[in-house]
């Protein structure tokens, strides 16, 4: 029998990106696996984008949230009751290529590589360019960085977690795939206990693939199809609430990953010292708006950091991991 595929899309206010996502899964060719369900949440948008979707050939499902729950919340609701092979987490500002789908899946379902628990896919910009979206594990050096502002002051020397200096044209194995095409084996993704939902939005899908490695499945980016992929998306709406959940789930991955002390540390730095580099660079760019952004950011941070720190500052109890070999050999 033929592997099933549930893709889950969340939206919020994307506009007609989300019509063209869901055009692009029509016009795939499912030749090799069984479309299961296609199924959106909508995030309390207001632009009416999930409006009026009902008139296609796809077995859609529409769920319309009273209030933004965020995106891990929202991944793991459309997840829900899922019997699927296959889970993809896509996001509404994709446009698929025809053979995007048959290509990932009859990648993931080779035999050989049954210990790949995730994949991604190249994805391109509005010019046709390869977007270097894989990256590396962050480790607290990477946070530091940002936090005193070094990656934009010297960029070639502290450059960021992303892996800029391959240009994406082979498939490989990876630390992250960006959740923008996130393909998962459904029997890892509840393995793994889906999405931790006190991420909400930013690094939830980073921590999965952090948990998902701790188990012993491996993630790769393939490089045989691809998608364009309209970066920054529908949060560049809100600028500050997008600093405010970066800030926020960047302070909760280090708690659940780095240890106490580097944790409290980087803490500490992004609250006592990043605030001045940001305003620093937004002044030297005459930026005003960055400026007022980056104030009304970090008042709802210390507005929300006790709270952050006593309710979600401790470690979700990890994976065990699996007497599975890291790294199955591939064939694609």
């Amino acid at each position: 029998m033929n592997p099933s595929l549930d893709i889950m899309i969340v939206n919020w206010n994307s506009g007609l990106h989300l019509r063209h996502c869901l055009d692009s899964i029509q016009h795939s060719s499912p030749t090799s696996f069984e479309l299961a369900r296609v199924v959106v949440v909508d995030n309390a948008s207001s632009d009416g984008s999930a409006n009026r979707l009902e008139d296609t050939a796809l077995p859609l499902t529409i769920i319309h949230n009273a209030k933004n729950k965020g995106f891990a919340m929202a991944c793991n609701q459309g997840a829900k009751g899922s019997h699927a092979n296959y889970l993809l987490f896509l996001n509404p500002d994709t446009t698929l290529a025809r053979e995007a789908l048959t290509t990932a899946m009859e990648f993931m379902h080779l035999p050989q590589n049954s210990g790949i628990g995730m994949c991604g896919i190249q994805l391109v910009d509005e010019q046709n360019r390869v977007i270097r979206s894989c990256s590396r594990f962050p480790e607290p050096s990477h946070f530091l960085a940002q936090t005193l502002g070094l990656n934009r002051l010297f960029p070639n020397r502290f450059h960021n977690k992303f892996m800029i200096e391959w240009n994406h044209s082979d498939t490989r194995q990876v630390d992250v795939v960006t959740g923008a095409f996130l393909l998962v084996r459904r029997v890892a993704f509840e393995s793994l206990g889906a999405f931790d939902e006190r991420f909400f939005v930013y690094l939830e899908d980073v921590d999965l693939l952090y948990e998902a490695r701790r188990a012993n499945w491996s993630c790769y980016y393939l490089a045989t199809t691809r998608a364009y992929h309209k970066e920054g998306g529908c949060s560049e709406q809100a600028k500050a609430a997008r600093l405010l959940y970066s800030l926020r789930s960047r302070i909760l991955y280090g708690y659940k990953h780095f240890g106490w002390a580097a944790a409290t540390g980087l803490m500490m730095g992004t609250v006592l010292v990043e605030p001045f580099t940001r305003l620093a660079w937004a002044a030297w760019r005459r930026s005003a708006g960055e400026m007022k952004e980056t104030f009304q950011a970090y008042a709802m941070l210390l507005r929300e950091l006790p709270a952050l720190l006593l309710k979600n500052a401790v470690p979700r109890r990890s994976p065990e991991p699996s007497s599975r070999p890291l790294g199955s050999s591939i064939t694609g």
